[in-house]
């Protein structure tokens, strides 16, 4: 992986009264906030150590550019398909913003000599500067690493030890920068877009949340009609309490102000033994959302809400209990293991099969382009 220091844009501390107000907003006020000082640039090209500490643990990772082109020949792969509209969202935005104000988050195996790397600055340094935000109860810390030698030998660890790095957000962003460059290439403004604003986290320092499902549009359907179908592929359990799925293969459903754990039958799974990675949000889709209650294109069809897994158990019985028309079902998160795998095998998971935490901010750290 081919690492580039930057001259990073970075928050005026001094101006934000509420930083949950002001990066709340910054995704569309940036130019105006750039515009009258809410913003700084470096003066020399650093990178950067980011460690979000959190009420029960910290995520450490580096901030950088990286050459756009790693990502064109496939070291730096993806496992979502983009949307049209988006991408052009994102193309709008970047030409109004003149910059990038949210990394790409990155994550790759976990290295030991990256890992000391940067334990060693931040036990050695004060932060270059850090952020508090109440609502998540989260302080951000950046370390800056402008010594050329230090430079050199961060580079050299990626370079060596990081052939390849996974995109776990920023799909949209990603092809749109890669879209810009393409574009321009040999025109006076191409290397604006060679390198792309990104923040990796080793695997260890991530977490894969559940991304849970609140379907409407049963009114075409009775409950014992449902059940009946979704018995012939399902084992079911009346559940006395609100529950979560403990294991792969296993789904939590809530319906009709009941809990029922649904676990794929025996003789449906060894139909699928040939598969090296079988999802539930696959099986999911294909199985009962298209077979029994007729939604073709999750992608489009507004029948489906997402629920990521933060909201917790609350976040989607409120949702079902709105309508006696809907049903939610809670999925097990995707392993690491699987996710790599598949975007190593070039396939693409199924829209919002994986949440990852930590999230970043919009603003933080920001390129310009």
């Amino acid at each position: 992986m081919h690492l580039f220091p930057f001259k990073a844009i970075y928050p005026n501390l001094d101006l934000i009264a509420s930083p949950d107000v002001f990066f709340g907003n910054v995704k569309v006020e940036y130019p105006s906030y750039r515009k009258h000082g809410f913003f700084r640039e470096c003066q020399e090209e650093s990178l950067y150590i980011y460690r979000i500490v959190d009420p029960t643990r910290n995520y450490t990772g580096i901030v950088t550019c990286v050459a756009i082109q790693d990502y064109l020949s496939g070291m730096i792969r993806k496992h979502e398909n983009t949307l049209p509209p988006k991408e052009q969202q994102q193309t709008e935005l970047l030409l109004a913003r003149k910059a990038v104000v949210k990394p790409v988050l990155l994550t790759y195996p976990p290295v030991e000599a990256i890992y000391a790397f940067s334990e060693d600055l931040i036990l050695s340094q004060k932060p270059f500067f850090e952020i508090f935000f109440d609502a998540d109860n989260q302080l951000h810390q950046f370390w800056n690493v402008s010594d050329p030698g230090q430079i050199l030998l961060l580079k050299a660890l990626f370079e060596q030890y990081v052939p390849t790095a996974y995109i776990a957000d920023g799909h949209h962003r990603t092809s749109t920068l890669a879209h810009m460059y393409e574009i321009s290439k040999g025109q006076s403004n191409g290397s604006l877009y060679d390198r792309m604003l990104c923040a990796f986290f080793p695997s260890s320092e991530l977490e894969i949340l559940d991304y849970n499902r609140v379907i409407e549009g049963l009114e075409d359907i009775s409950f014992t009609t449902f059940m009946a179908q979704l018995s012939q592929i399902m084992d079911i359990e009346v559940l006395t309490k609100p529950s979560r799925p403990r294991e792969k293969h296993e789904m939590v459903m809530f319906i009709n102000r009941e809990w029922f754990r649904l676990r794929w039958r025996k003789r449906l799974m060894e139909s699928f033994q040939g598969d090296e990675v079988l999802l539930d949000v696959q099986l999911l889709n294909e199985l009962i959302l298209e077979n029994i209650l007729g939604i073709s294109d999750v992608r489009t069809d507004e029948r489906v809400k997402y629920i990521e897994g933060r909201q917790g158990i609350k976040g989607v019985s409120e949702r079902v209990d709105k309508n006696i028309n809907r049903v939610g079902f809670f999925l097990y998160p995707v392993s690491m293991d699987d996710f790599m795998r598949i975007a190593d095998e070039g396939q693409i998971l199924p829209p919002k099969s994986t949440y990852f935490e930590p999230r970043m901010r919009n603003g933080v750290l920001v390129q310009g382009v």
